[in-house]
């Protein structure tokens, strides 16, 4: 494989890492960034949602405003 990792050298890299933290500290660093990234994610969905808000200026936090839901009822009637 040209330029790239074959599965001899990601077990070569494992073992030394291993050596290196031991199973335990091992354990915590991929406990670490599990949270990491959930908390990553968790983030972006909370900006998008909120520029989702400011992009729908009729929209404040979920809830329609007034002005919106008399323009539905009109139309309605």
């Amino acid at each position: 494989m040209p330029g790239g990792f074959g599965l001899t050298e990601l077990l070569v890299v494992l073992a030394i890492v291993l050596l290196i933290f031991g199973p335990r500290r091992l354990k915590s660093i991929g406990a670490d960034l599990g949270n990491a990234i959930k908390g990553f994610r968790k983030a972006v969905s909370d900006d998008e949602a909120k520029a989702q808000a400011t992009a729908d200026p009729d929209v404040i936090e979920g809830e329609v405003t007034a002005r919106k839901t008399e323009a539905k009822q009109e139309t309605h009637v």
